[in-house]
């Protein structure tokens, strides 16, 4: 055990019960507590994944038929922009960070984060950041209409709203920077005695690689829109061409953030499935190793792919090849993953519980949109598919399947822990399949769409596109109302659900967090797991062999 972790296990001794008798206010207005932060940082990013629901809704119900029906070109591209920049930044990466903070610590054996009240300050930046994004609506000019990669010169002429969104960009880069921050430190300073790095649990990996490149690229993104604040209105010419600036160069710098940030919304997601998978199929994970050493490639990678994303504005072709064989590349370690995943499961006594569920369809999914993307990596393809619904086709199959169905599984995975009741099982089936077939129904014919040449990003459209996006819109419209179904199950799993959870009701399940009762009690781990019970889990899991030491 190492000296951090000891300091921090004795004050938290001293003080071992005093929250539980603090007021509403005390307790989540100035929460330090790992578990409580964690479910403030989930509720809200659910509440933001309902808000940028209800506008994918509105762009769908737009583009139901050809022709103007609801909303006037300036809104709907407010509408898409504020989707992207909602969905992205307020709901997916703070429902990871939530994840994080409720489980790494129960995970690692450690009592809380590394540095608690900064974990405080980290969630209550998120609460403004979401409110400028929601007033830009209403201020002279409206929202940002940008799209949410906010490329000039669009972005330099916007009204008001513009400035809204790089400032509430500003505030959700810094949460990200300061939360990255507590995981690094505390998976690095105050894990169980006898968890050395390769005996981690998988999330635990994923969520370390992830904050690592959160750190590495959110300053990158604040410095590109802080330079587009100045040219805004301190007269600078970064990306103004009329002064000897140059729009391009907004670009790459964007996506020098932008594709590190699809591996921040995938990584975690590869992390709970690792977790889920091994669980349900009662066996250890095929290839631990290997998937640690994937997972260092993949972000390694994502920071030297940002071309591909540029095909089209103008590249020499030796350049071309070359982002185009480095985003291949990033296929190998992807792959390695899925294939641990199925060898994992192969001839596992697998049973098929909502979680397990959730994972499987993430894998399927996940893969149908890493070929798309691998599709999209060829060149001369992409200069052909630019800003085409088969890009929104792409990147939803590997953000909602992906990291959105990874969050679901893990939520019935752990609901059990943080409840303290077990859900509806039945109910969350139904919400699986719900979703998997509807989710299917609304991004698929995009595949369609974009083959055919249907521009994204647009409110009206050509005739003959218009029965694959009344499909889209009728399967948005069923799987919105699936998420509904969702939240009511976890609501009435908080009101006491079908019965009180063991403290381990998953039989495959081996990690540290299910040796605490459920719910897991507002202090855990004060005083660290002990060797005994560390060596248990990881002999269960399969990590105490000599080539984990």
């Amino acid at each position: 055990m190492t000296t951090a972790n000891d300091a921090l296990h004795a004050p938290s001794h001293d003080h071992a019960h005093e929250e539980h008798h603090v007021s509403f206010v005390q307790r989540w207005f100035y929460a330090t507590n790992h578990k409580d932060i964690g479910t403030l940082y989930l509720w809200f990013a659910f509440s933001m994944f309902i808000t940028g629901g209800i506008m994918a809704l509105c762009i769908r119900a737009e583009l139901f038929q050809p022709g103007l029906q609801f909303w006037q070109p300036d809104f709907f591209n407010q509408l898409t922009t504020l989707h992207g920049v909602i969905m992205v930044f307020g709901a997916i990466m703070p429902a990871f960070t939530g994840l994080a903070n409720w489980m790494l610590p129960l995970m690692i054996g450690a009592p809380d984060m590394a540095f608690a009240r900064m974990n405080n300050w980290s969630f209550w930046l998120l609460p403004p950041a979401a409110a400028l994004l929601m007033i830009s609506f209403f201020v002279p000019g409206g929202a940002a209409a940008g799209g949410w990669t906010l490329y000039p010169p669009l972005s330099i002429q916007a009204g008001m709203g513009m400035d809204l969104a790089i400032f509430a960009i500003h505030l959700l880069g810094l949460s990200s920077i300061m939360g990255s921050i507590n995981i690094v430190t505390t998976v690095l300073n105050i894990r169980a005695p006898g968890m050395t790095m390769l005996k981690m649990p998988l999330f635990g990996w994923t969520m370390l690689i992830t904050a690592y490149l959160l750190i590495a690229v959110a300053p990158v993104l604040a410095g590109a829109v802080t330079m587009l604040l100045t040219d805004r209105h301190f007269d600078t010419h970064f990306f103004k061409a009329v002064g000897g600036g140059d729009p391009v160069l907004f670009q790459h710098i964007f996506w020098f953030f932008g594709h590190p940030e699809v591996y921040i919304m995938a990584l975690p997601a590869f992390g709970i499935v690792s977790q889920i998978i091994p669980t349900f199929a009662r066996k250890p994970l095929f290839g631990y190793v290997s998937m640690v050493y994937a997972t260092c490639s993949i972000a390694i990678l994502s920071f030297m792919v940002w071309g591909h994303h540029m095909f089209a504005v103008g590249m020499p072709a030796s350049t071309q090849l070359f982002f185009m064989f480095l985003t291949m590349l990033i296929a190998v370690p992807t792959g390695v993953k899925v294939f641990n995943w199925i060898a994992t499961m192969w001839q596992g006594s697998m049973t098929f519980e909502t979680p397990m569920l959730f994972s499987i369809g993430f894998v399927c999914l996940f893969t149908v949109g890493g070929f798309s993307g691998l599709i999209l990596a060829i060149a001369p393809v992409d200069t052909q598919m630019q800003d085409t619904y088969y890009v929104v086709a792409h990147f939803h199959y590997v953000l909602v399947a992906g990291a959105l169905f990874s969050l679901f599984g893990a939520t019935y995975y752990w609901l059990p822990k943080w409840t303290g009741y077990m859900y509806h099982e039945g109910r969350g089936q139904f919400h699986f399949w719900w979703s998997m077939i509807w989710f299917n129904v609304t991004f698929f014919p995009m595949h369609f769409l974009g083959l055919a040449g249907m521009p994204r990003r647009i409110p009206d459209y050509n005739m003959q596109f218009t029965d694959f996006n009344a499909m889209a819109t009728v399967g948005a419209f069923c799987f919105g109302l699936g998420q509904i179904f969702f939240l009511f199950n976890v609501i009435h799993t908080i009101r006491g659900g079908v019965g009180k959870a063991p403290a381990s009701p998953w039989e495959g399940a081996n990690t540290l967090e299910w040796e605490v009762a459920s719910p897991a009690p507002h202090h855990t781990w004060e005083t660290p797991p002990s060797l005994e019970i560390v060596e248990k889990g990881l002999k269960a899991q399969g990590l105490l062999g000599d080539h984990h030491e």
